[in-house]
């Protein structure tokens, strides 16, 4: 998938992602950790400990094939994506806590994407055709932390143009996935049949269970509600644009970047259908 899409449109479309959170973020959103520990210690331990330890079960369990496996990883390792603060503001949860936890969430990612997938590369003994050079993930961790630095200085210092950029932004988020996705299913057209196949119902069954665990977990916890609706589709609406990133950019294997391809198709299709199950129970209590 050596092409223009890749070479030049994958990086610039981060980029533009990554700006785009980071038109969102105040210092003010770091410090909410120390305002709502709990929440956010919870679901940062679903995310980073409960969800990829279910997706690697998911992957044994079905025995996909090890590029499979390893995009599987690759995703389960990747943070929230900014879709997530508006599914939970569609669905009344906390977007406070949504733009933490993705701003904390893209930094960890930093140490937690190499590490979860060099695990899943091990697990696989694919060692010698795919790697995770650290020049590389310098590089990648660069082209996202700039951006939000980025865009938190034009939220600082030009307030109304951050406002009013933020949502054509999101919009454009969701449009640069969706072209992303139809170009790597077009590029591997001769296989997507079977790749849908193996991989479609292990994206499925972990979406649904990543909604599903970052709503309940946190409530049998104490959590309230607002705060588990934000927990839920911070775990279940990934970046799968950085996952796609990494899978081509720097494992160089666009088979990888299959399941975070098909995940995309999931994740909002059972967003939408959760978040409105959740707010019709609350309707009727």
């Amino acid at each position: 998938m050596d092409s223009a899409l890749t070479t030049v449109g994958l990086p610039v479309a981060l980029g533009i992602i990554m700006l785009g959170l980071g038109l969102g973020l105040t210092p003010d959103d770091f410090r909410r950790v120390a305002r709502h520990p709990r929440a956010v210690a919870i679901a940062l331990a679903c995310q980073l400990v409960l969800l990829p330890g279910l997706c690697f079960a998911l992957v044994v369990a079905l025995d996909l094939p090890a590029l499979l496996g390893i995009g599987m990883l690759l995703l389960a390792s990747s943070p929230g994506g900014t879709t997530a603060n508006l599914f939970s503001h569609l669905f009344h949860g906390d977007v406070a806590l949504n733009i933490t936890l993705t701003a904390i969430n893209s930094v960890i990612a930093v140490v937690t994407m190499p590490l979860i997938t060099g695990i899943a590369i091990s697990y696989y003994d694919r060692g010698d055709d795919v790697s995770m050079p650290f020049v590389e993930i310098v590089k990648v961790f660069a082209l996202i932390l700039v951006p939000v630095g980025i865009g938190m200085l034009l939220r600082s210092q030009r307030p109304a143009f951050a406002a009013a950029t933020d949502r054509p932004v999101r919009i454009g988020s969701a449009i640069i996935l969706a072209v992303l996705v139809l170009g790597i299913l077009v590029d591997q057209a001769e296989n997507v049949t079977d790749y849908l196949a193996k991989v479609g119902v292990a994206a499925a069954l972990f979406c649904a269970c990543s909604l599903v665990i970052g709503y309940l977990v946190p409530r049998a916890l104490g959590v309230v509600d607002e705060q588990a609706i934000a927990s839920s589709m911070e775990i279940g609406v990934h970046n799968a644009t950085l996952a796609i990133f990494v899978a081509v950019e720097v494992l160089d294997e666009t088979e990888i970047s299959i399941p975070a391809a098909v995940y995309s198709i999931f994740m909002f299709v059972f967003a939408a259908l959760w978040g409105w199950f959740l707010t019709t129970r609350s309707a009727h209590r």
